[in-house]
């Protein structure tokens, strides 16, 4: 479904400069910077920061200072935002080798070539897939592109001048005001509670105090924010406190914790069933897709059919993807780099073989799903590690029945897991950029290229960046462990054999002082590094337990299959997004509660517009206005969350207020910014329509 009658800003005919060397170089710069403060945040916190709005912000404001323009501040968002998706696919998958026991000790030579070819490859693949459906998705008119508006609205904010540069501003001021005072322990950032029902419980969350979630809730609208939350009432409301009493039924009494128990059903049981729903959510959304995917394949195979450049050159510059030729050709050799690096570890080329295809088959399908979904919810709450953790389950599967076993076959289908994940992950933020670059009039194949550049300017710093965190958190943890046993007396240490690659028996302090950090944090039971207390890599730690479970025998298959039937049900009942649903159920529900506030909040707004009955210009003026607070409440955030997490890398301890900062202040914050974005949106048209009538 293409759009027939859209215009960008700037003009197909126009020859603005666009893929300029000081664009690309500030690109790779942010690159760099946004996959190392992403990775971090990702281990700690298992989320990560959309970069787009960081990445808009910055490159808007240096680019303008060399009087750049509107185009090259794209190329430079375009370029630098690539590389927080590369730590996403990176943080998923690269520490789950060393959780699964494979990669002990972590960092060697070897893992990392290993570990940036995947970056590297995997994020051109998903670069590759992207030219193929771009035309599909960019031109689909229900598909909103949140954030891609959101990060379009910017560049066209500092376009506009002094008016919609500062509804933007105004939104950034207080997205970070926001986040501040939840950083410093002012008001809460979250809140829960248990309600006994009888013998069992519930877990009341409230809504994550977030300006960017309130942001994105108001630029979706209310009715996909409702679908979405509607997901973790079904996860949170009903399955985890049934699946919890029924656990616990012979022993309700012996539940210490019934918020730690209900969490930990969520983890191990819902998600499981969340990642039935999204299998056959990921398949039914391409089934509906087939029309137009079919023929944006035949579309871009026709050109390389035809076999001239006037193909290509008869399209107008913005709508010109990488040739066609090109886009498989490169494919045609990551396939090849895949089957040997997979071959190094499976020791099986015919295994070896039906994991390329499983890869590329899967890949491209998974990367088609991901586009979508960022059409509908944005990079930030995009599925990526519950799209992985599904390839990972079908390749693991096969790879059973293949014969593969043991470590050989753990390592070989975590190496798909995160080619895939990579590929998956870039695909997402490469269709949200070309969106935004949509709206502004770029050139996709400029884009496409500028994104290679991002994805190894990243890939090449990411395992360093890991390692460093790794380690650095392990040799902090085991000094303090030795300095308080030698206090104590301490000279020998008993250890039980439970990992594979660290032998039983006793050692004394000074044999173990003299051992890798990783067997020190395993003899010393120090619980650091990945998977540990300060670095928990929960998708990784997932992607572990997941490849563990299965070639162990050990994976409850009824809660995926279960899944697989409610994902049917759904689509028999007609509902308009099963996979958002499945989604919802997959995030914790103080996140989608928080979007589905904002999505209420512009439903308050339209409202007020139809008592008001604008209409015509009136009516997008408001939207405009509203879109542009938004976009500032989540660049905002980000920015902030952005120096935060510089500041925690540095082991920066930050001023708390309160130590249990009150969580109804919280909610008044987010009911008085809701209320701001709505009476803003109204009163500042109005300020607009007087001044150009004066």
């Amino acid at each position: 479904m293409e759009e027939k009658s859209f215009t960008p800003i700037i003009p197909a005919e126009s020859g603005v400069k666009e893929f300029t060397l000081r664009a690309v170089l500030l690109g790779v710069l942010m690159a760099a910077f946004m996959g190392a403060a992403n990775a971090y945040l990702g281990l700690k916190a298992g989320m990560t920061i959309a970069a787009t709005y960081t990445t808009a912000v910055v490159g808007m404001a240096v680019i303008k200072a060399f009087r750049g323009t509107l185009l090259e501040e794209n190329c430079a968002r375009t370029v630098g935002s690539i590389g927080g998706n590369v730590a996403s696919g990176a943080i998923f998958t690269l520490p789950a080798f060393f959780i699964a026991g494979i990669w002990l000790p972590f960092y060697k030579v070897e893992q990392y070539l290993v570990a940036t070819v995947i970056l590297v490859v995997g994020g051109i693949l998903g670069i590759m897939f992207v030219t193929v459906t771009r035309r599909i998705l960019i031109g689909d008119k229900e598909l909103p592109f949140p954030e891609s508006v959101a990060a379009a609205e910017i560049h066209k904010a500092g376009q506009k001048g002094a008016k919609g540069t500062g509804h933007l501003l105004i939104g950034m001021g207080l997205g970070a005001l926001f986040t501040c005072l939840t950083e410093f322990k002012v008001i809460a950032l979250k809140w829960q509670r248990i309600i006994s029902v009888g013998k069992g419980s519930i877990l009341l969350r409230g809504p994550e105090a977030s300006a960017a979630f309130l942001g994105v809730g108001t630029i979706i609208g209310p009715k996909l924010a409702a679908i979405n939350f509607s997901g973790g009432v079904v996860a949170w409301g009903l399955l985890a406190p049934m699946l919890a009493f029924f656990l616990n039924y012979n022993d309700l009494a012996g539940v210490a914790d019934w918020a730690v128990e209900i969490t930990r059903v969520w983890r191990d049981y819902v998600r499981y069933i969340a990642i039935g729903g999204m299998l056959v959510g990921a398949f039914y959304t391409l089934f509906r897709m087939r029309k137009s995917l079919a023929q944006g394949i035949a579309r871009s195979l026709s050109t390389l059919a035809i076999g001239k450049k006037g193909a290509a050159e008869a399209l107008p510059r913005t709508d010109r993807d990488i040739d066609i030729k090109w886009a498989l050709g490169a494919a045609a050799a990551i396939s090849v780099v895949v089957f040997f690096v997979f071959n190094r570890f499976a020791q099986s080329p015919p295994a070896s073989l039906v994991a390329v295809v499983l890869m590329i088959v899967l890949g491209f399908v998974f990367a088609a799903v991901s586009g979508y979904l960022v059409g509908i919810i944005g990079v930030s709450s995009n599925p990526t590690s519950g799209l992985t953790v599904s390839v990972l389950i079908i390749v693991a599967f096969i790879m059973v029945l293949m014969g593969l076993q043991g470590g050989s076959g753990i390592s070989a289908v975590l190496i798909v897991a995160a080619f895939t994940c990579v590929s998956v992950s870039v695909a997402g933020e490469m269709m949200q950029d070309l969106k935004a670059g949509h709206i502004l009039g770029c050139t996709p194949w400029r884009m496409q290229l500028g994104d290679v550049f991002g994805v190894t300017a990243a890939a090449l710093i990411m395992f360093f960046v890991l390692s460093v965190l790794h380690l650095g958190n392990i040799k902090q943890t085991v000094a303090a462990k030795l300095a308080e046993m030698e206090r104590a007396g301490v000279t020998e240490v008993f250890y039980d054999g439970r990992h594979k690659a660290v032998q039983a028996g006793t050692y004394t302090l000074e044999e173990i002082k003299a051992m890798i950090p990783e067997k020190q944090n395993e003899i010393l039971k120090t619980n650091a590094g990945f998977g540990g207390e300060k670095i928990p890599a929960p998708q990784a730690s997932l992607m572990a337990a997941v490849a563990n479970g299965i070639f162990e025998r050990r994976t409850e298959w009824i809660l995926i299959l279960a899944g697989m039937f409610m994902g049917f049900a759904f689509i028999l009942m007609q509902v308009r997004s099963p996979m958002l649903i499945a989604v919802g159920m997959y995030l914790p529900i103080d996140t989608s509660f928080a979007i589905f506030l904002g999505g209420a909040f512009k439903a308050l707004l339209e409202k007020r517009e139809e008592a008001k009955k604008l209409g015509g210009e009136e009516k997008e003026r408001v939207n405009n206005v509203s879109t542009l607070l938004a976009s500032g409440l989540i660049a905002g955030e980000a920015i902030i969350g952005i120096l935060f997490a510089t500041l925690a890398f540095a082991e920066v301890e930050l001023f708390q207020l309160f130590g249990k900062p009150s969580y109804v202040l919280s909610l008044v914050g987010i009911s008085a910014l809701g209320l701001f974005l709505v009476v803003r949106a109204l009163r500042g048209t109005s300020r607009e329509r007087e001044d150009e009538t004066n």
